[in-house]
């Protein structure tokens, strides 16, 4: 590639954080491709990182620090290149004093030809990203439609942004799940996307935001930033079913260049609801946000027909994995608060078996503990939060439910299945982010999946 790019031509780029979902991969190959010399930066040892080295295999000039920063690298870095899992106030970034801070996400609004979507909320934000993706692609399969190609990318993992900006035409679009900590990394006005929606607001990722009003404030930049005219204005679309959304659509209302709209499950027309796979009202109301966004795009409802049946849920999301004995079993490893959890288990109408637990983010579990005594059988609980989840099972009184522990999700696939007889569900859905016992959610969600499949019927 042709260097073009002065912000890294010839200048020292650290990418701090490789991490394993593709954005410091993508942002490393980008400095590199557009003439800097770049420092891959990571904490992690090379065995924990070795699908994202294996990536940057063909780009010999690419060197490497890992295991430990070095202090004298950010001193002397001309940009530094900044993984989302990177808390702001890290020590090192304090060192990089002389340089430009920026994101994987930031480079690339700043450069993208395309218009550009932004879904974030709490739950939800993977299935309505790739929804909205799948609907705007059916619908361009099935005649004329007023854009061009369809890209799909952000915090939905392993998916390249900036190494396909020399293919992206401004009549494309490009949909972006963005999480917290994408989007509390945002760093100027204008610098958002043209539409933008947030799916809900629960608390989450408390351990690195701290309170739920910083955690929303995080969230709400990527609306704060939208800019846009009376004759091309930008678009914030609300949940009408979240306390949040309903707050944020009422402050944003009345702002000039901006087309404030609300959206719920209760929108979607019946003959789209009966076509729709995937169970439950909170997918209805992914559903219903995708359809608010397809709306604003020009689409109708008659073009996206086809995508609403045919779309299937992602990995790890309610995912059905096999049904053993006449036992149907799902894999929900995403879940990584209590709300998901709860949305899981409202969606499942069958006698429930739950696989529950895992690393601590300092969030409460009462409310999904009078939600397992009124919906679930049998519960199994592992991982550091065991202890909570089981307390506030008891608290919640009420019908009493067997509570299993298990010391590692084999021993709890296999307690789970001694809990089933014909007819019942088995949902691992965690409540909990997996990092005491995996690498991430997949990881966690493939294991389950495996365990699963090897169980006789």
């Amino acid at each position: 590639m042709r260097c073009h790019d002065t912000l890294f031509r010839d200048k020292r780029i650290v990418v701090m954080g490789l991490g394993r979902f593709g954005g410091g991969v993508d942002a490393a190959i980008y400095a590199a491709e557009q003439g800097g010399r770049v420092l891959v930066s990571d904490l992690a040892e090379p065995e924990t990182l070795a699908r994202s080295l294996k990536d940057l295999e063909g780009f010999p000039s690419i060197e490497y620090c890992l295991g430990s920063h070095a202090e004298e690298a950010f001193r002397n870095a001309d940009v530094v290149v900044v993984n989302p899992a990177v808390p702001r106030d890290s020590r090192w970034l304090a060192q990089a004093e002389n340089a430009a801070i920026t994101t994987q996400i930031n480079l690339f609004l700043e450069r993208c030809p395309a218009t550009v979507i932004g879904i974030t909320g709490s739950n939800g934000k993977s299935t309505t990203a790739a929804l909205t993706a799948h609907l705007l692609e059916s619908a361009a399969a099935r005649g004329s439609v007023p854009y061009g190609a369809v890209w799909l990318g952000g915090n939905i993992g392993n998916r390249p942004l900036l190494r396909c900006l020399s293919q992206m035409n401004a009549e494309d679009l490009v949909v972006l799940e963005l999480s917290s900590f994408q989007t509390e990394m945002l760093a100027s006005p204008g610098m958002s996307t043209k539409i933008a929606l947030i799916t809900n607001l629960t608390p989450n990722h408390l351990d690195r935001h701290g309170t739920f009003e910083d955690y929303c404030a995080a969230k709400e930049t990527l609306f704060r930033l939208q800019s846009g005219t009376e004759s091309d204005p930008s678009v914030s679309l609300f949940c009408k079913e979240d306390a949040v959304g309903r707050e944020w659509f009422e402050k944003y209302r009345s702002q000039q260049g901006r087309t404030v709209g609300g959206y719920s499950a209760a929108d979607v027309p019946k003959p789209l609801r009966e076509s729709f796979t995937l169970p439950g009202r909170a997918n209805l109301s992914n559903l219903a946000g995708a359809l608010a966004i397809v709306r604003c795009l020009g689409v109708t409802a008659s073009q996206v027909e086809e995508g609403v049946a045919t779309f299937r849920s992602l990995p790890h999301r309610l995912e059905a994995v096999a049904e053993q004995g006449k036992v149907r079993w799902y894999n929900d490893s995403i879940a990584t608060t209590p709300e998901s959890t709860m949305a899981a288990l409202d969606a499942l109408e069958a006698p429930k078996v739950l696989i529950t637990g895992g690393y601590d983010k300092g969030m409460g579990f009462l409310d999904l503990g009078r939600h397992i005594v009124a919906q679930v059988k049998a519960v199994v609980l592992m991982g550091q939060t065991t202890g909570k989840i089981a307390d506030a099972i008891a608290k919640a009184g009420g019908s009493p439910v067997k509570v299993e522990r298990a010391a590692s999700l084999v021993e709890a696939v296999n307690l789970a299945a001694q809990q089933t007889v014909p007819g019942d569900v088995v949902i691992l859905s965690p409540a909990c982010a997996s990092y005491d016992m995996f690498a991430n959610f997949e990881d966690r969600g493939n294991e389950f999946r495996r365990l699963v499949r090897c169980l006789k019927s």
